[in-house]
């Protein structure tokens, strides 16, 4: 099976058609006997840049797929825009459909409430990029990506054992889960590492548009690194004010600041030098070079870490479906009890991790890398 997904997640295979309906939602044609998958994340808004990208990397994955022959899948996604209210109106929509399978939701607060449904309801929840540790609480929920706690201790770790700084500054989000919950456990590792954290500064949605005083207080408190576990449309800002007072640390962030690069009119050069833990290294071996390069062939702009492990999701639940035995004929409840099971029984090779298994907990199992931004491209550190 490793062998299989490999060959197949190397191939360049051609793509599908994509028809397009309201809303920016889209669907993959496919035939009557094909599993249905629905995706959801946002698409509009102002984390469109994780939802087009989970998008597409699970597009790319079907089309391969269906294209090889066997399993077949066909895929509708919804746009939730970041928000929780849209977020369970988008699974309604999709269950609607038929959805036999979620890969969602993309954010981590859609992907709890969403959770609250899927588990009732007995459909199989896999999350590409949901991090916050309730986004798997119920059995029925697995993940692709870090959860929050992995990332905020790899974090400290990472900063840690490679010297970069003993004194840190933060400046989180204290309105979302994935922000507060990655602050809450790199604060803990911190002490583990000897780091001292001389400021940590919250915002919150209703008052984001003026970063100045956060920056301020980390710059005055002489750290060193500002760590940011927040999305990348707020470190923009906080970029931007830190090169305008003057003010040069180090900076560093997990999966959240990944999408900075494709921001629009922001100094790129700002970013230089700007460190993040991500599971997904451009050109790091052949099956990531093919995939970079068949996501831009097809899309026509570079795959981010949302890309990837949207993708690696599909091929993990084909492996699965292929595991279980099961059909387009099974109903959602069904499914879901063999995917359970079947998740913790499989290993792929994948764009994000070789080897990559799950836990019963709905945990991956796979290894951090870290990448800093030089000349405008991500490197490997």
């Amino acid at each position: 099976m490793k062998k299989f997904l490999s060959v197949a997640m190397a191939l360049c295979l051609a793509a599908s058609l994509v028809a397009c309906g309201g809303s920016g939602d889209t669907e993959s044609a496919a035939d009557p006997a094909a599993i249905k998958i629905g995706g959801i994340g946002p698409i509009t808004g102002s984390a469109a840049q994780y939802g087009e990208a989970v998008k597409n990397g699970i597009q790319l994955a079907v089309d391969e797929i269906n294209a090889k022959g066997g399993i077949q899948f066909a895929y509708q996604f919804e746009d939730d825009e970041n928000d929780i209210e849209k977020g369970v109106n988008a699974y309604n929509s999709l269950k609607d459909w038929g959805m036999q399978i979620l890969v969602g939701a993309t954010t981590s607060d859609p992907t709890i409430a969403i959770g609250e449904e899927s588990y009732n309801d007995n459909i199989f929840q896999l999350t590409p990029s949901g991090t916050a540790e309730k986004c798997v609480q119920y059995d029925n929920a697995f993940r692709v990506c870090f959860s929050d706690p992995n990332q905020g201790t790899a974090s400290a770790k990472y900063i840690g054992e490679n010297k970069l700084a003993t004194k840190v500054g933060v400046i989180y989000d204290s309105s979302t889960s994935y922000s507060s919950g990655i602050y809450a456990n790199f604060k803990e590792e911190c002490e583990n590492q000897g780091i001292e954290i001389v400021a940590a500064e919250p915002f919150t949605a209703d008052n984001k548009t003026d970063m100045s005083v956060q920056v301020q207080k980390c710059q005055a408190a002489g750290a060193e690194l500002v760590f940011l576990p927040i999305y990348y449309t707020e470190a923009t800002q906080i970029l931007t004010t830190a090169a305008a007072q003057g003010y040069e640390p180090l900076f560093f962030g997990c999966d959240g600041l990944d999408g900075i690069l494709n921001v629009d009119k922001f100094d790129l050069s700002l970013a230089e030098g700007v460190m993040l833990l991500t599971p997904y290294v451009p050109g790091s071996d052949e099956i990531t070079t093919n995939f970079t390069e068949k996501y831009k062939e097809t899309f026509g702009i570079e795959p981010n870490q949302f890309a990837a492990d949207a993708y690696d999701g599909v091929y993990a639940i084909a492996a699965a479906c292929e595991k279980a035995g099961i059909t387009a004929d099974m109903s959602a409840s069904d499914i879901c009890d063999k995917l359970k099971t079947a998740f913790t029984e499989i290993s792929i090779d994948g764009v994000t991790s070789a080897g990559i298994t799950w836990s019963a907990s709905g945990e991956p199992n796979k290894e951090p890398k870290a990448v800093k931004i030089e000349n405008g491209v991500y490197t490997a550190m």
